[in-house]
């Protein structure tokens, strides 16, 4: 699972992360951090925020976004799964045995640790929310 291909991939999965955040509210940052599992590519971080704003899924004043669909967070019971083997966390580069992986409508995104799994799906959060 080394994640999507294609720029236009990263762009919707990006973008779709945002729709399923925990929280109504976020702080930049930390919508970064969980845009930094598709890409860490600044431009496309950039472009993942632009199309989220045009497309009506979040808005952006000051340093803070705000999720625009309620009730669209991640469903652990049916959009997350887990597969034993050796991996290595997107988020923090940790090797694990047990990849958690988050299944969106664009494509798959992990493999994730048990705690950054909730950090990128917004369950816990590092900063003040």
């Amino acid at each position: 699972m080394n994640g999507p291909a294609s720029r236009e991939e990263k762009l919707e999965l990006g973008v779709e992360l945002l729709a399923h955040l925990e929280h109504d509210e976020l702080a930049l940052p930390d919508a970064i951090d969980r845009i930094e599992t598709v890409t860490t590519s600044p431009a496309l971080t950039r472009e993942i925020l632009d199309a989220a704003e045009k497309r009506g899924v979040i808005e952006r004043e000051n340093a803070r976004l705000r999720v625009q669909r309620g009730g669209t967070y991640v469903n652990y019971e049916t959009q997350v799964i887990t597969r034993e083997g050796e991996f290595e966390c997107r988020r923090c580069g940790t090797t694990i045995s047990t990849g958690h992986f988050v299944q969106l409508e664009p494509g798959e995104l992990g493999p994730f640790g048990s705690s950054c799994i909730r950090k990128v799906t917004g369950r816990d959060t590092d900063s003040s929310e």
